[in-house]
C-alpha cells in the first residue's frame, strides 16, 4: 500500500508501507512509475493534515512521558532531549528500544538515533546504517566520524546546494568538511556552513519544544479538617465556579472530573464523574458530584478538597437560542445522571447495521450518538431481497421480530417437528417443556457468504410460536431440512415477544 499526493500537475508517492518499500517504491516517486513496477498496488490519498495532527499528539505524549523537551522534526520525526532523563529508563539504549517497541505496538515503525547534537541525530536516524532493532547509538564526541560517510543530504542542506555539490563530485559529508570554509560560504551561502557546525557541535541548535496543555484543577485547603457531608457540599459549591472559569478561559468542556478529598491520615478519597458531552455548566456538574457525596469516607477529617479535569474537549461559546415548543429537549443531563449512577457500560442505544443475520443487524452505540441519516451501500443479497419485496428497506422486515434478542442463540432440547417446513410441536428450553399451539413461518435467512466463506451454504428457518401458557417465542432451525450442507437441523431460541 502507498499514499499519493498531488504536487502541481504530478501525483507522487507520499509514503509507502514496509512491503511496498521492499519492492523498490520510494517516497517522491511518480505514482505511474510505482504502478508500473507493482501493478496490484493499493493506492490511497495522503492526509497531510491528519498526519501532522497525529505527530503533534505523539509529541505531546513524549513530552509527558519521556522528556520535557520534545520538538517536531519535519513531517515525520521528533527531536527528544534526553539529557537528565535516560537514567529513569535504564540508559540511552534501553530507553530508545523501549520507545521503538511501544510505537511498534501502535503500528508505527520507528528508527531512533542518539547523538550529542541535533544535526547528528537527525542524520543518523535517516541516512545512517540501521540495525535490526532500529536503534543507533553514537558514542560521545564521535559524531564527526559517524557523519563522515553519510551523503550531503543528511546535513539538511538546500536541494540546490546538494545538486551542485554532486556535479562537482562532492557526495559525502567527509569530503565536504575537508573543503575550505570561506569558498563554501561564498559559493553556497552561510546555511551550508551553519549546518556543518551544528551537526559537529561547534554551534548550538535551539529547539522549539511543544508545550503540553496545563492540567486544569482547583484546590481548597482548610485550617481545620471537615468531616460532614454538608461542609463538603458547601465547599464544592465554591470550588465548582472556579473550575468552570478555568475551563472557559481554556475554551474546554469537561468530559471527566475527579474529586480528590485528602484525609489527615494520608488516605485520599476519590470520586469520578463522566459526561456524555463537553460541559461546563456549574449547576449540572455540581449536582452530579453532590449526589455521590455519601461515597466519601471522611475518616478523622478532610484537610483539602480538589477538583481535577481528567478529560476535556474543545467547547466554544454557544449562542443563545429561544427554545421552541416543538424542539426536543436536550437529554444530555439525563444521560449524565444515569451513567454516573449505573455506569457507562450499562447505558447505550442500538443502531442498525447492514446485515442479514439478526444478531449482526444491530450494534450498541453511545447514548448520545447521532442517529444514522442514510443507509450504507447495498450488497448483492440486499438487492435481490429488494427485487422480491421492493416496498421494504434492508433493515425493515415483513416478519415481526422481537425487540430484544438473546445475546447468543440458545440450543433447544427434545424438539419434535416435521421436516422440512413445519414448526416445532414441542421443545424444551432452560429445563421447561413448551407445547406449541400456534406458529407462523418459516422465514428463511441465508448466511453472509460474501463476508464469510463458511456461510456459503448455511440457512436458518425462523418461526414465531406460541405455547399453551400464551408465551410467544422466536426460534430457528439450522438448515433447510433437505440438504445436509445447509445445517445440522439443530433448533435454537433467539428471542421472545412480550
Amino acid at each position: 500500500m502507498i499514499t499519493s499526493i498531488r504536487e502541481g500537475s504530478k501525483i507522487l508517492v507520499a509514503a509507502t508501507s514496509h512491503a511496498a518499500h521492499l519492492l523498490g517504491i520510494r517516497a517522491g516517486m511518480a505514482v505511474t512509475q510505482a504502478r508500473a513496477q507493482v501493478p496490484d498496488l493499493d493506492i490511497r490519498p495522503a492526509d497531510p493534515a491528519g498526519d501532522r495532527a497525529d505527530l503533534e499528539r505523539l509529541a505531546l505524549t513524549a513530552a509527558r512521558r519521556w522528556s520535557p523537551i520534545v520538538a517536531l522534526s519535519g513531517e515525520d520525526g521528533l527531536f527528544i532531549e534526553l539529557t537528565g532523563t535516560t537514567h529513569l529508563f535504564g540508559g540511552e539504549e534501553r530507553m530508545a528500544r523501549r520507545i521503538v517497541r511501544l510505537l511498534a505496538r501502535m503500528g508505527v515503525r520507528a528508527r531512533i538515533a542518539v547523538a550529542d547534537t541535533t544535526g547528528a541525530a537527525w542524520a543518523l536516524a535517516r541516512y545512517g546504517h540501521q540495525p535490526r532493532d532500529g536503534v543507533t547509538i553514537c558514542p560521545p564526541s564521535a559524531q564527526d566520524a559517524a557523519l563522515s560517510p553519510l551523503p550531503i543530504a543528511a546535513l539538511r542542506a538546500e536541494p540546490s546546494a546538494i545538486e551542485l555539490l554532486k556535479r562537482l563530485g562532492v557526495e559525502t559529508i567527509g569530503e565536504l568538511v575537508a573543503m575550505p570554509r570561506a569558498p563554501l560560504a561564498r559559493r553556497f551561502g552561510k546555511m551550508l556552513v551553519l549546518r556543518i557546525d551544528q551537526a559537529s557541535g561547534r554551534i548550538g541548535e535551539p529547539l522549539h519544544p511543544v508545550i503540553p496543555p496545563e492540567h486544569i484543577a482547583v484546590i481548597q485547603r482548610f485550617a481545620e479538617p471537615i468531616a460532614t457531608a454538608e461542609a463538603i457540599e458547601h465547599w464544592l459549591a465554591l470550588l465548582m465556579p472556579r473550575l468552570v472559569a478555568a475551563l472557559t478561559q481554556a475554551g474546554q468542556g469537561a468530559r471527566a472530573i475527579e474529586l480528590v478529598a485528602d484525609r489527615i491520615d494520608g488516605v485520599p478519597q476519590r470520586l469520578r464523574i463522566g459526561l456524555a458531552r463537553p460541559n461546563r455548566d456549574p449547576a449540572h456538574l455540581l449536582r452530579l458530584i453532590v449526589r455521590r457525596i455519601e461515597e466519601i469516607a471522611p475518616g478523622f477529617g478532610i484537610d483539602a478538597l480538589a477538583l481535577h479535569v481528567r478529560r476535556a474537549d474543545p467547547l466554544g461559546p454557544v449562542p443563545f437560542e429561544e427554545r421552541l415548543e416543538e424542539t426536543p429537549p436536550d437529554i444530555a443531563p439525563l444521560v449524565d445522571t444515569l451513567a454516573n449512577r449505573i455506569g457507562d457500560a450499562r447505558l447505550w442505544r442500538t443502531r442498525p447495521v447492514e446485515s442479514d443475520v439478526p444478531e449482526r443487524s444491530v450494534e450498541p452505540a453511545p447514548a448520545l450518538d447521532p442517529p444514522e441519516r442514510a443507509a450504507a451501500p447495498l450488497k448483492a443479497a440486499d438487492v435481490r431481497r429488494l427485487d422480491r419485496t421492493p416496498d421494504l428497506h434492508p433493515w425493515h422486515h415483513r416478519w415481526p421480530r422481537p425487540v430484544r434478542m438473546l445475546r447468543r442463540p440458545e440450543l433447544l432440547d427434545h424438539v419434535i417437528a416435521e421436516l422440512p417446513d413445519q414448526p416445532p410441536r414441542r421443545f424444551t428450553w432452560r429445563g421447561t417443556t413448551h407445547h406449541v399451539v400456534r406458529a407462523d413461518g418459516p422465514e428463511r435467512v441465508h448466511g453472509e457468504w460474501w463476508k464469510r466463506a463458511t456461510e456459503q451454504h448455511s440457512v436458518r428457518d425462523y418461526f414465531r410460536v406460541e405455547d399453551e401458557a400464551g408465551q410467544r417465542f422466536w426460534l430457528f432451525r439450522r438448515g433447510d431440512g433437505e440438504r445436509a450442507e445447509t445445517g445440522d437441523l439443530a433448533w435454537f431460541m433467539h428471542g421472545a415477544f412480550g
